[in-house]
């Protein structure tokens, strides 16, 4: 298995990823990336900027900034430390430690601030480059490995304050260069053992030849003994290595754009999540129990890894729920898995398609963000034929967990809090679900509760951003056009007010769901809607519209309100709520949808609005406020518009509502 399908599984991978353009900016060694990723991928164009010790960039790239899918950086670590710790005997000088690392790390400041000027301007991706550590520690004794005197640790430290600083820029991430070194084996490509610890480079398999050159050879040899090649004695891995740096590059970028996310994994039970079959080999009495060291605690712990970052777990499994039930302590002697870490799971003797099928139904998911583990290959392609687009695997135990963990597909770029608490949120909607049954629609719509907290996203500063880009990039069945955005561009969208967006979020007695939804506006037209699916069925798109177009209308310039809706495999429970909304289709155009200036749009008497936040750049807020609330008390302050905050309270028949408007 070479390293770049080792680290970076491809079991999960549906959807190709090819870039048209990339800038590559850095040193020499950057250089060397140019030619390998272009061999790797010869239908893209690299384009390379040198950057040693510059002070800064070009003013502009090659290209249009906005061409290139992202940015690889990469800073040379001579430039970081500078060749005086060649002269490791002024370590024996505390005061030469210390300030060699000082000046490092203010070295570092500028050229990461130099280097990401693009990223500060355009909003490009942008991946940073890490160093590689040494691959041994060249101290004065072992007394003094791990010791400030040893460089490996001086790097290390230097990586762990690059991460620090890339953290503080939007869209850019550190490449884990070290870690596929380490994995890989740096012996196979550093240079270290040749060239001193800085360069930080690879050595090359025609190195000898420099050896040989006539005119510091000839007319004599230069050597009494020949040089055999080197690849005789250090064995060269460089193409291997540069694959694997391609592949974290690729790997990374469809972490970011969230290509082919994993948002539920369905387990099977026996020799899957076990060794052995609980109803024959956990009996109670029985002298052994099979061991569970090895690939079972892996997998384990794996599912809470899972859980961590927003990707919900269930079993679905031919078994008697009493014995699993029964016997799920035999097993797990410690806490180190509950039937609680599994959402509505399913252990009976029904069909597993049938099984798979409820809880997809239950989560509000569709089969291609669905993956099945299950040791069985016949149920395997029973899944696979009922669901083509769902993900199976399970065939290998000491490959689940790595597939798991490594691939892009089960990867964040951020943790949000609405990921954090996703589990949680679907359990309450499991008991708004029973509530529900048990009432009639009306009774439970009214009983419900329901609260909606709209926000206008006037920049990518706003705490906001991230879980917005997430949902329109994420959100598949309630997304009226499927538009996916990449980052940059829709911080640009955002920053430079091409539009408006707005997001939103709803709570009700059983559960805070959080952001749960975004609306991205051009002149008066919604251009696109997306919603999370787990508060479908409250009416809370109905609410969202009829407050958005009411901003909308307080716009003196503002007559009809359209909307674009495009309908994609994916999003039929989206497909009527401009209709529902009392907007009328526009028979000239099959994408639009037109509420005329006059006209009302349906309310949602059910869901009400708890706050609403809007920034004063595109819209008369006081005055559609005022129009809509006539009774209420407004404390204007227009002597200083650009921070005035106004507060409007609103008191309803039987609750008072707080208004904050921020200008």
């Amino acid at each position: 298995m070479k390293t770049s399908e080792f680290l970076f599984p491809v079991d999960l991978e549906v959807t190709p990823t090819e870039f048209k353009k990339v800038l590559l900016i850095g040193s020499c060694l950057t250089g060397i990336y140019e030619r390998q990723f272009a061999m790797i991928s010869p239908n893209t164009r690299f384009d390379y900027i040198l950057f040693n010790n510059a002070a800064d960039l070009p003013e502009k790239p090659p290209l249009n900034i906005n061409e290139y899918d992202f940015q690889f950086i990469q800073f040379p670590l001579r430039s970081i430390l500078n060749d005086s710790v060649i002269r490791v005997f002024n370590f024996n000088d505390p005061k030469f430690v210390s300030a060699i690392l000082e000046n490092a790390k203010s070295n570092l400041d500028m050229l990461v601030g130099a280097s990401l000027k693009y990223n500060v301007k355009n909003g490009i991706l942008s991946f940073v480059s890490n160093f590689i550590v040494p691959q041994r520690r060249i101290t004065p004794s072992l007394a003094h490995d791990f010791s400030s005197l040893d460089m490996a640790s001086i790097i290390e430290e230097l990586n762990n304050y690059l991460a620090e600083l890339v953290s503080k820029y939007k869209n850019a991430f550190i490449a884990d260069i070290n870690g596929i070194a380490g994995s890989m084996g740096k012996r196979y490509f550093l240079d270290d053992t040749i060239y001193f610890y800085t360069h930080g480079a690879t050595f090359g398999s025609d190195w000898h030849e420099l050896e040989f050159v006539p005119y510091w050879t000839a007319p004599q040899p230069g050597r009494l003994e020949e040089i055999p090649p080197i690849n005789s004695f250090y064995e060269n891995r460089n193409e291997e290595f540069f694959d694997a740096v391609y592949r974290l590059l690729v790997v990374s970028y469809r972490i970011v754009n969230q290509i082919d996310q994993v948002k539920l994994v369905i387990f099977d039970l026996d020799n899957t999540l076990w060794r052995g079959q609980i109803a024959e080999h956990y009996r109670p009495g029985q002298a052994r129990w099979p061991y569970a060291d090895g690939w079972p605690l892996g997998v384990w712990e794996s599912i809470h890894h899972l859980r961590w970052r927003g990707i919900l777990t269930s079993i679905s499994s031919k078994n008697d729920f009493e014995t699993v039930n029964n016997n799920w302590d035999n097993i797990f002697e410690l806490p180190w898995l509950e039937l609680d870490d599994f959402v509505c799971p399913k252990i009976n003797w029904n069909p597993k398609t049938e099984n798979i099928r409820d809880i997809m139904a239950e989560v509000g998911l569709t089969p291609k963000s669905v993956l099945f583990v299950d040791d069985n290959p016949v149920e395997r392609e029973a899944v696979k034929l009922a669901f083509p687009a769902m993900r199976v695997m399970g065939s290998n135990p000491f490959l689940t967990r790595r597939i798991l963990l490594w691939s892009a597909e089960t990867r964040l770029s951020n943790l949000t809090d609405e990921s954090k608490n996703r589990e949680a949120m679907v359990k309450n909607q499991f008991l708004r679900n029973d509530e529900k049954a048990a009432l009639s629609r009306e009774e439970f719509l009214s009983g419900l509760g329901c609260k909606l907290r709209i926000r206008q996203l006037a920049n990518a500063n706003q705490p906001e951003y991230t879980r917005c880009l997430e949902l329109v990039n994420k959100t598949n069945q309630f997304n009226t056009t499927g538009e996916r955005w990449r980052p940059d561009e829709f911080e640009k969208f955002v920053n430079e007010r091409q539009g408006q967006v707005y997001c939103f979020t709803v709570s009700d007695k059983f559960v805070n769901y959080g952001l749960v939804g975004v609306l991205i506006i051009q002149a008066n037209c919604i251009r696109q809607f997306v919603m999370s699916c787990r508060v479908l069925g409250m009416e809370v798109e109905i609410a969202v519209i009829r407050e958005i177009t009411e901003i909308l209308r307080s716009n003196t310039d503002a007559g009809s309100i359209t909307a674009r809706l495009l309908e994609t495999n994916e999003n039929i429970p989206c497909r009527q709520v401009y209709a529902k909304s009392g907007f009328a289709w526009d028979s000239t155009d099959r994408e639009l949808f037109v509420l005329a200036g006059l006209q009302k749009p349906a309310e949602a008497v059910h869901v009400r609005t708890g706050e609403i936040l809007v920034s004063r750049h595109n819209f008369n807020f006081d005055k559609w406020y005022l129009n809509r609330y006539p009774d209420v008390a407004a404390a204007l302050n227009h002597g200083n518009m650009s921070s005035a905050t106004l507060h409007y309270e609103l008191h309803g028949k039987d609750e008072s509502r707080f208004c904050p408007i921020t200008f």
